[in-house]
C-alpha cells in the first residue's frame, strides 16, 4: 500500500468496525456506503466504516474516497488485487473495533439486521455468522438452481470441515477483536472459501460460533460464478484439511 493510498488515521478505537471488501463495485458501492453510514450514524456506539478496495479497475476506489471525504469515520484501504478473502483479511487486521463486522458490498441484508450480531441481541459468542437457513431466516428472490448448488456445497462443508453449521457462505459475519486478531493472521486461503477456513480454525480452537437469522435478498450482479467458484471452493475444502494435517494453522504464513 503506497503512502497516498493510506487511510486517514482513526480518531479513536471504535466499538464497531464495519469492513466492506469491494472489487469493481462502482454501480452499487455508493448506495451501500450511504445506507451503512446513515444507519451507523443513528446508533449510540462509536463506529468506523472501512472499505477495502481489492485492486479495482473501475471507479470503486475514487467513489469510496469521495464518500469518505469530510467523513472521518469512513476509511478507504486500497490493496493489490488478491481476492475477496485477501481483502477481508487486510480489513479485519487493519480495523480497530471491539467488534468487526464483515459486510458484502451488495448489502443484500437489511442494514437494520446488523444489531442482531451485537450485544445485547447476540451475546456469549466469538463469531456470529449470518444465516439464510436457520429458523427465522428468509431468502428472497434466489433462483432455485443457485439455492440447490449452495446447499450441496454446505453438505460438503459440514461433512469435511465445519459440522453443524447450516450456512457458512453468507457474507455477513461478526468477530470479536480478540478472535479477529487471533484467526486472520493464520489465514491461508484468499478466495471465496476463506469463510470455511476461518470457521474451521475457530472450531478446532473451541470458539463459540452463533448463527444469526437474516433476510437475504438475491442480487443478480453477484461476483460469484456458480460453477467455476463452486469447483474452486470444493478444492479448497480439501486444502483446508491438508493444511490442518500439515500443521499450517499453528503458525502464521510468511507474506501474502
Amino acid at each position: 500500500m503506497s503512502a497516498d493510498q493510506a487511510p486517514t488515521p482513526r480518531l479513536s478505537e471504535p466499538y464497531l468496525s464495519v469492513i466492506v471488501p469491494a472489487y469493481n463495485e462502482e454501480t452499487r458501492i455508493g448506495d451501500t456506503l450511504r445506507a451503512l453510514a446513515e444507519y451507523l450514524g443513528s446508533q449510540t456506539y462509536t463506529w468506523e466504516l472501512v472499505v477495502v478496495d481489492d485492486g479495482s479497475t473501475d471507479a470503486t476506489a475514487s467513489l469510496a474516497r469521495a464518500f469518505a471525504r469530510d467523513r472521518p469515520q469512513v476509511q478507504l484501504l486500497s490493496v493489490a488485487h488478491g481476492g475477496k478473502g485477501w481483502a477481508v483479511n487486510q480489513g479485519m487486521l487493519w480495523a480497530a473495533g471491539e467488534y468487526r463486522f464483515l459486510c458484502d458490498a451488495d448489502l443484500s441484508m437489511p442494514v437494520e439486521h446488523l444489531d442482531r450480531f451485537l450485544p445485547p441481541q447476540s451475546s456469549d459468542f466469538d463469531i456470529a455468522i449470518g444465516s439464510r437457513e436457520v429458523a427465522g431466516a428468509r431468502r428472497i428472490g434466489e433462483p432455485y438452481r443457485r439455492h440447490l448448488m449452495g446447499r450441496v456445497y454446505n453438505l460438503l462443508v459440514r461433512a469435511l470441515a465445519v459440522p453443524g453449521l447450516s450456512d457458512t457462505q453468507c457474507g455477513f459475519k461478526c468477530f470479536s477483536s480478540r478472535v479477529a486478531e487471533e484467526m486472520f493472521p493464520l489465514q491461508r486461503l484468499y478466495g471465496f472459501a476463506f469463510d470455511v477456513e476461518i470457521l474451521f480454525m475457530a472450531r478446532k480452537r473451541g470458539l463459540r460460533i452463533k448463527e444469526v437469522p437474516i433476510d437475504w435478498l438475491y442480487r443478480p450482479q453477484s461476483k460469484v460464478r456458480p460453477y467455476a467458484d463452486s469447483l474452486a471452493m470444493t478444492r479448497d475444502i480439501f486444502k483446508i484439511r491438508w493444511n490442518h494435517l500439515q500443521g499450517r494453522y499453528d503458525r502464521a504464513p510468511v507474506g501474502p
